[in-house]
């Protein structure tokens, strides 16, 4: 069973320019990503998915001196393309959807969801989105290589090319779909990168964390230790309070039915 993670990561962000190579503690925001996601239990493969777009040349050199890492590049717009020539061109049984602006992805998190496929065979993808606990940021999709086919071969609406796996969450009858969740709803609490005060808090984040996690970098502490930091900071939270979680999804929607 060939477990893939597929990073989608392009420089053209209307909020925040250039962000998944911000520098945070002095290594690039993409570079924090690839190393916390290797840290899973069943990465075989790491693939960044970017666009064929000039400015996303810059991704592509970034990744050239990564050991392990394949870059794909395909459409702009239509990431659900992008997504499934990435998994065939790296031979994936089963993807996990990392996006490159949560730069506190966590492996344990990603295994739990890999372990559920793994388990079960009827099972066609598994999540912690679909009833959301965990703070955003710390999001997780995994799916079976002919749940994506499907969704590539068939999905129609924009929200659903733009964003991967609508098509597979939203029909219910033809995929076997779970979720999991956190003990407590920490949902409201923002933890990717979209605008200048999100990367305010995440560079807060790894300022006061870098060094007591393991790894090159000491990059790799957990999401627990992230929670309990934040808790005992809940101050550090009103720096990017305000944007409705999955603004970017919601925003697809609306443009659909207007």
């Amino acid at each position: 069973m060939n477990v893939v993670g597929i990073i989608q990561a392009r420089m053209g962000s209307s909020r925040l320019p250039g962000k998944v190579l911000r520098p945070i503690e002095g290594y690039p925001l993409l570079g924090h990503v690839i190393d916390r996601c290797r840290a899973s239990r069943h990465m075989d493969c790491l693939a960044i998915a970017t666009t064929r777009q000039e400015q996303d040349d810059a991704i592509v050199e970034f990744a050239r001196g990564l050991s392990g890492v394949v870059v794909s590049r395909g459409s702009t717009d239509d990431v659900l393309e992008r997504y499934f020539h990435c998994a065939r061109e790296t031979g994936a049984d089963v993807i996990v959807r990392i996006t490159a602006d949560d730069p506190l992805k966590d492996a344990e998190i990603i295994d739990r969801a890999v372990d559920a496929l793994l388990e079960d065979p009827d099972l066609d993808y598994c999540s912690n989105t679909l009833k959301p606990s965990f703070p955003e940021g710390f999001d997780i999709e995994a799916f079976r290589m002919g749940a994506l086919r499907e969704a590539h071969e068939q999905a129609e609406l924009a929200s659903e090319r733009e964003h991967v796996t609508p098509f597979i969450w939203k029909n219910t009858r033809r995929f076997n779909v779970r979720n999991f969740a956190h003990t407590e709803d920490l949902s409201s609490w923002r933890l990717t990168v979209d605008k200048p005060q999100d990367l305010e808090l995440i560079q807060l984040i790894y300022a006061r964390l870098s060094g007591e996690g393991q790894g090159e970098r000491g990059n790799l502490f957990s999401w627990e230790q992230v929670i309990g930091l934040l808790k005992e900071h809940p101050e550090y939270l009103e720096i990017n309070k305000g944007t409705v979680r999955n603004e970017g999804y919601l925003r697809s929607i609306g443009e659909e039915r207007s």
